[in-house]
């Protein structure tokens, strides 16, 4: 049996950290996003992102437009940056952070839901995601 990424026990240590109800980790392979990490996402929404190329769904946009996507409410954002599977997840406000290695290359994409409607703090999320550890997938 393979032992879980690392990545399973970063997300919950963030999760618990920012009062998050669910979150993912994608990490960049080539010129997609491929999940190393899941926490109260949905089995049918894990299966729609284990890869995500740029611009798709909040970690896509974030990956494209190099900033944080952000949400008050997945199930009520009238916006495309929201798909339809998103809107499943037991949560109301979520952010999608991209994190960049110091060459401002892309490296990963962390999200994270909370169970309140309102604006994720962006800036203090994103300098906590930043302690992602840029490991490359093993294998």
């Amino acid at each position: 049996m393979t032992p879980p990424h690392p990545d399973v026990a970063w997300l919950a240590a963030f999760l618990a950290a920012h009062n998050g109800v669910a979150g993912s980790v994608h990490r960049r392979v080539g010129e997609v996003l491929v999940a190393t990490a899941f926490q109260g996402i949905p089995p049918a929404v894990q299966a729609l992102t284990t890869t995500i190329p740029p611009g798709k769904g909040m970690a896509g946009l974030a990956w494209t437009r190099g900033v944080p996507v952000s949400t008050c409410n997945l199930a009520t954002d009238p916006t495309d940056d929201i798909r339809p599977g998103a809107r499943t997840v037991a949560a109301n406000a979520a952010i999608a952070l991209p994190i960049f290695d110091p060459q401002h290359t892309l490296q990963a994409v962390v999200g994270i839901a909370f169970a309140d409607a309102a604006d994720p703090p962006a800036e203090r999320l994103l300098a906590a995601a930043a302690s992602l550890r840029a490991d490359p997938l093993p294998g």
